[in-house]
């Protein structure tokens, strides 16, 4: 029997979702009585909902104002992707011992999953996917919890971005990392991460 999802985590996850997508937009007021209902909580674990998308960057508590779905500008988004680009390959480099064919074989089909996206919600989901297989067999989860609220971030970038006009994009750079890794050249693995990660802003990553 699995454990129950804490109901404060699944509050968490409806919310970022719905502000990831845009249906709620910046600067929308989150109504913390209004989402107990809905959820048929407490507001204790609406709190701690508020306090996660707080620490993901997500919305703004503000005095006497309470919680509003946070902006974003585009210095945020070039320091999100600094931070990608530093903690993704730090994340590289210790998942690359582990790395398997099967593993490899799984971020390929991921990629190619991408490139079959109809939208941009599918894109990034596949997208998140492929980093998320060559990442997480580092075996840091502090590291990757960092790494997923940075991916949640640049998210709502590019649904922002691609709401109006989409065109399924080719990842050349994820074929090129994973044939780097295929080889067993981590450095140019790790390079070419690095700059993918950090054309947040200019393309998808």
């Amino acid at each position: 029997m699995t454990k129950a999802e804490p109901i404060a985590t699944r509050i968490g996850r409806a919310l970022a979702e719905r502000i990831v997508s845009g249906e709620i937009a910046a600067g929308a007021p989150l109504r913390q009585d209004h989402i107990a209902e809905e959820f048929g909580a407490s507001h204790v674990p609406v709190r701690e909902a508020f306090r996660r998308l707080e620490a993901q960057g997500l919305v703004e508590s503000q005095p006497r104002r309470g919680v509003r779905v946070a902006g974003f500008s585009m210095e945020e988004v070039r320091e999100i992707a600094e931070m990608r680009s530093a903690l993704e390959v730090l994340a590289l480099r210790n998942a690359a011992p582990h790395l398997t064919s099967a593993i490899l074989d799984e971020a390929e089909d991921a990629t190619r999953a991408g490139d079959q996206a109809r939208d941009v919600q599918a894109w990034e989901e596949a997208n998140r996917r492929f980093h998320r297989l060559i990442l997480a067999p580092c075996g840091m989860p502090r590291l990757m919890r960092s790494i997923d609220d940075l991916h949640t971030a640049s998210a709502r970038f590019l649904f922002s971005g691609w709401r109006a006009e989409w065109e399924t994009p080719t990842d050349r750079d994820h074929r090129a990392i994973l044939s780097s890794l295929r080889r067993g050249d981590l450095e140019a693995a790790a390079l070419l991460l690095g700059r993918h990660v950090q054309w947040i802003g200019q393309k998808p990553a």
